[in-house]
């Protein structure tokens, strides 16, 4: 079931897939892709990221994000209709997923999806970290990156705070759209970050929430 947040007013740009859009005019279609022997129906709509299918960015953290062991308490931040989750899910099946996204019409999707590839998840409209309480051993994100810096850079300093200790943070953003510089910023929070893969220009960026001890 989704649990639902109303974002501030004023917080978002109208129309844009990562702000609250439901004005605009429903136009749902049904994609199929394969990633790991496993075949996933995604539905999608106008106003969500992606809408044509699943892009090569998140396909790119999917491939990175297997590589790891996922366990525990996962987080989708900016899940847009939920594919990275819900094939996470589906990948490591004792995981506990939490999806969010700003935008209520993605996040109706989302728990379409999830129910349509048979998985459980808990889905949260959230501007952010604003209706998000719990803690984290993992929060994976491709971020928006046309909502400017402040917004994505706000995104990494509240998911150091959701993390546990030892927790993963991973984020996928393209050398030509600020790669270099998210990694400084995250070594600024995180006190460290390493490009654990990079296919056509795409980055993944991985950051670990060390103890106090060891950081």
């Amino acid at each position: 079931m989704i649990r639902l947040f109303e974002p501030k007013k004023g917080c978002g740009f109208t129309a844009h897939y990562f702000t609250d859009n439901r004005t605009l005019k429903e136009n749902r279609k049904v994609h199929s892709f394969r990633f790991s022997g496993h075949l996933f129906s995604f539905t999608t709509d106008n106003g969500v990221f992606s809408k044509t299918g699943i892009d090569y960015g998140s396909q790119v953290l999917l491939d990175a994000l297997c590589a790891e062991k996922v366990h525990g308490d996962v987080l989708d931040l900016g899940c847009g209709y939920g594919p990275v989750g819900i094939i996470l899910k589906t990948v490591f099946p004792d995981i506990r997923l939490t999806a969010s996204d700003v935008n209520p019409r993605a996040c109706e999707l989302a728990e379409i999806n999830s129910a349509d590839n048979h998985i459980e998840s808990t889905v949260i409209v959230s501007d952010g970290f604003e209706a998000l309480h719990d803690d984290f051993d993992l929060i994976a994100v491709n971020p928006p990156i046309r909502a400017g810096k402040k917004v994505v850079y706000r995104m990494f300093e509240d998911s150091y705070e959701h993390l546990r200790e030892n927790g993963i943070f991973m984020a996928v953003i393209r050398r030509s759209q600020g790669a270099e510089s998210a990694i400084r910023r995250l070594q600024e929070i995180f006190g460290s970050c390493e490009t654990v893969l990079r296919d056509r220009g795409y980055w993944v960026l991985k950051s670990e929430k060390q103890t106090k001890q060891t950081q």
